[in-house]
């Protein structure tokens, strides 16, 4: 789990999943990036080497 929250604050980005009650969390192994977007912040992990 990266992060909790309610309502959707941070938006998934690739690697990441978003849960029924709006969890982020990964679906693999990395570095988790956070960057500014549209809707808001993405969150994002790209694999480590």
């Amino acid at each position: 789990i990266i992060v909790r929250q309610r309502g959707t604050k941070f938006w998934p980005g690739e690697g990441v999943g978003l849960g029924r009650d709006h969890t982020i969390f990964a679906t693999r192994a990395g570095t988790v990036e956070f960057k500014p977007g549209r809707r808001g912040r993405t969150i994002s992990v790209t694999p480590s080497e």
